[in-house]
């Protein structure tokens, strides 16, 4: 499912909801996606100064990806507020 994210503390809230959903736990997502504990804790957090390679890289090992769109672009599946 398409979500709208708009601050770091929505990419926070989608990354432990898939987290959980793979039923992982912070340290074992950590260690899949290469990264530190700390990282994952203060991405699930919405720490707004996280590395945007860091992030993408926690993302892709969950199954997520991203699709940015340009001003005025609309995606079918996404509902423009």
């Amino acid at each position: 499912m398409a979500k709208r994210v708009r601050t770091p503390a929505d990419i926070g809230t989608l990354v432990r909801s898939a987290r959980k959903e793979q039923h992982l736990r912070q340290d074992e997502l950590a260690g899949v996606a290469g990264v530190g504990l700390r990282f994952i804790v203060g991405l699930e957090g919405g720490k707004p100064t996280a590395q945007i390679g860091t992030v993408l890289q926690v993302l892709q090992t969950l199954g997520c990806s991203i699709d940015i769109l340009a001003p005025g672009e609309r995606r079918p599946w996404l509902t423009r507020f």
